[in-house]
């Protein structure tokens, strides 16, 4: 098995009775601000509950993290905070229907959420990197990205008047439907 900044091997067979806490430590905020591209994460916690579902494991509940990262345009580092649910559902690699390698597999909304694993154990900790990882916004814009692109005079495509010939034909077809 490959190695991961977040590693929490759990078994199937010997789910805990409650609800599971995952506390990031100090290394491994480093390791995932590093991965994730982030100046740093203050805090990553998360909170769920795991149910046996036939072969599968069920893992719902909440991601929070404090992730501090550049602003897309001052490039000054600001913090805000992470809330995501957590929906998973882990899934035995043996269990699921063989396709050929060019074959279409058409996903419903409960199969978006699978993450299949091999062996005796899924890795938790991996798979709440993972959610972490797609909520974190490259493009974020800091407290003062507005008042940058004042200074620098960027103004918004959405203050601007289309102006050229496809705009006034469209305006003119505007005209015409009123």
């Amino acid at each position: 098995m490959s190695k991961t900044e977040l590693r929490r091997e759990m078994k199937p067979r010997a789910l805990p009775a409650k609800a599971t806490t995952i506390t990031a430590d100090t290394a491994e905020r480093e390791a995932l601000s590093q991965r994730f591209g982030l100046t740093t994460i203050h805090a990553l916690n998360a909170h769920v509950e795991l149910a046996q579902d036939d072969e599968a494991v069920v893992a719902n509940g909440r991601l929070i993290a404090t992730v501090e990262q550049p602003c897309a345009v001052t490039r000054e580092d600001f913090i805000y905070e992470v809330d995501e649910p957590i929906a998973l559902r882990f899934v035995p690699a043996s269990s699921l229907p063989e396709a050929a390698p060019d074959e279409e597999i058409e996903l419903d909304g409960e199969r978006l959420d699978e993450i299949e694993y091999e062996g005796e154990t899924f890795d938790l900790g991996e798979a709440i990197a993972q959610t972490l990882g797609l909520a974190i916004d490259p493009y974020r814009e800091g407290p003062d990205a507005d008042a940058a692109r004042e200074q620098a005079g960027i103004v918004s495509d959405e203050d601007v008047t289309p102006s050229g010939p496809l705009a006034d034909a469209l305006a003119a077809l505007k005209r015409r439907e009123s």
